[in-house]
């Protein structure tokens, strides 16, 4: 076997340049300058016969051929990254950098006060929780897993569901003074509505009651949008309309007569909540320790 060790520091550098999203940070960890950075990374361009980044005063992206030979080398990387974490016994220690892309709205409810517990149960871990609108590329953005709601996208994902949250139709008290109360489902059309934006699909998410096995569908209409959950329900406490919402985080709203369920008996419909990460062999303590974390969370 003949091993090429330029191609390879040449390999490793561009990885850095990708999940750091820049040269500088990139130099910054390898301990290079960044014009050491960029010359090396010429020297790749030149090493396969193709331009990998294109690079502007302000930005840098990936070509087509880069992202293309990026995703053929970075599960090669991460295999050489897991063999060296089990000859040195790291792959049972909870230690290192640990990303994660997390749905924001499940961090801030469910993550953000036990996370401090976690840190102070585990001091060698550092943890990024970064909120991204869709799961993405988890390897060729350089996450080790994600935590979403919704089902995972096609890709070589291990998916594992958290839980199963039902989707209620609601309303502020005020908004039902001033407007009255929608006696059916079908009687939302008549009503301001309040939409959630599908980052996937590009559009609002589609409006469905379920009863037992009888399915409603509305299209989804209504003069505002938006794509934060807690934008969602703060517009919609302030009574500027119906909105769907997921029962997971509203309880306490629920019980204190802040948000009324206005169809009760249409709240069959379920949205999940999945892990998902890379599926590879050998996972690192460090995401077995976070995925416990989580689980802990929900139960709390």
């Amino acid at each position: 076997m003949t091993f090429d060790g330029q191609l390879f520091s040449g390999v490793t550098l561009l990885a850095a340049v990708v999940e750091s999203g820049s040269f500088v940070r990139a130099a910054e960890a390898l301990g290079l300058s960044p014009s050491g950075v960029s010359r090396a990374l010429s020297r790749l361009e030149k090493r396969v016969g193709v331009r990998l980044i294109e690079r502007t005063t302000r930005s840098l992206r990936l070509t087509d051929e880069g992202l293309r030979f990026y995703e053929l080398v970075s599960p090669h990387l991460n295999g050489i990254t897991e063999a060296a974490a089990l000859a040195s016994g790291a792959a049972n220690a909870v230690q290192g950098r640990l990303r994660v892309n997390v749905d924001p709205f499940f961090s801030r409810i469910a993550l953000a006060s036990p996370v401090a517990g976690f840190l102070a149960r585990y001091p060698e871990l550092s943890l990024e929780l970064i909120m991204r609108d869709d799961a993405g590329d988890l390897v060729a953005d350089g996450f080790d897993l994600a935590v979403r709601f919704g089902q995972p996208p096609a890709g070589s994902f291990v998916g594992r569901q958290l839980l199963q949250t039902r989707i209620l139709t609601v309303a502020s008290p005020a908004y039902i003074k001033k407007h009255g109360k929608p006696e059916t489902p079908g009687d939302v059309v008549n009503h301001e509505r309040i939409l959630f934006y599908n980052a996937v699909a590009g559009r609002p998410f589609e409006w469905e009651f379920r009863r037992d096995l009888e399915v409603i569908e509305i299209k989804p209409a209504g003069r505002l949008m938006v794509s934060d959950v807690g934008t969602m329900l703060t517009a919609c406490l302030a009574g500027a309309g119906i909105a769907q919402v997921m029962a997971l985080g509203t309880e306490e709203l629920m019980r204190t007569g802040q948000l009324i369920d206005l169809f009760p008996e249409w709240s069959g419909e379920r949205f999940p909540l999945f892990l998902m990460y890379p599926s590879r062999l050998h996972q690192p303590a460090k995401v077995h320790a976070f995925i416990d974390f989580c689980v802990d969370a929900m139960s709390i």
